[in-house]
């Protein structure tokens, strides 16, 4: 090769070595922009997928306590509803009961105001037709279909109780009483249950309930004093005091 040549060629390959090098620096970049672009794509995928793996993990925890609510909800049902089967069962168990107590209640009612009546009828004689309309009113109420059993039961035990005051109680009152024949108005005297007293108004008569005989028996003329005072004691009038009165000797137990 001629001289002149050899410094042609390397001008030539000095001028074309930098178009290369550009293209080669340009394919780099391209290549490195492509790169960025897939990773953040890449990255977007991540994230994407990050956040619907939180979100399935959000749903799956609320899930599970709403599992848990569930099943504390059912297990609560279910006591309930055993506890609602007891007390319905107790409930049965206590209407049969109260059927059989109906039964056996009412005779028994019927029988304790048929003691009643034969009690005031052989009882001292004091306010007999009210206590006889009393003994009539519950007979009454006992035949009564719209009446309950409760009722029934309130108003012969009242009666009852009723009747057990009389006895602690001492009281003044006026009668009218058959006596001799005819019909006389009088004061009575009541001490409880243990006897039973009278003074005329003009406080010339007095006498006590033979409760043996069966009916009024005349007092002398000694006693008519603490009836009086007696009578005064039961109005209130004056203040308790010791009476000298007769009383009956008590009976023997029959």
């Amino acid at each position: 090769m001629r001289a002149g040549l050899r410094p042609l060629l390397a001008l030539l390959i000095l001028v074309s070595a930098p178009a290369h090098a550009a293209d080669n620096l340009k394919r780099s970049l391209d290549l490195e922009q492509a790169t960025d672009s897939a990773a953040q794509a890449s990255q977007r995928r991540v994230d994407a997928t990050a956040a619907e793996t939180a979100e399935l993990l959000t749903q799956y925890r609320n899930l599970s306590r709403r599992g848990e609510q569930a099943r504390a909800y059912n297990a609560q049902m279910e006591r309930l509803v055993r506890s609602q089967t007891e007390a319905l069962k107790s409930l049965a168990d206590q209407q049969r009961d109260l059927e059989v107590t109906q039964r056996e209640l009412l005779p028994l009612l019927v029988r304790m105001v048929d003691t009643l009546g034969r009690f005031v009828d052989l009882d001292l004689p004091f306010h007999r037709p009210e206590r006889r309309q009393r003994v009539a009113e519950l007979r009454r109420i006992l035949d009564r279909a719209d009446t309950g059993l409760a009722h029934k039961l309130r108003q012969v035990l009242e009666a009852y109780q009723i009747e057990s005051d009389y006895g602690r109680s001492v009281e003044a009152y006026r009668d009218t009483l058959s006596l001799t024949g005819a019909e006389r108005t009088v004061e009575v005297l009541r001490l409880g249950r243990v006897a039973l007293y009278y003074l005329t108004l003009d406080g010339a008569q007095a006498g006590y309930w033979d409760r043996a005989a069966g009916h009024w028996q005349p007092l002398s003329e000694s006693y008519r004093d603490g009836i009086r005072k007696g009578i005064r004691v039961a109005s209130k009038e004056v203040a308790p005091e010791l009476l000298v009165l007769p009383v009956p000797a008590p009976e023997a137990a029959r």
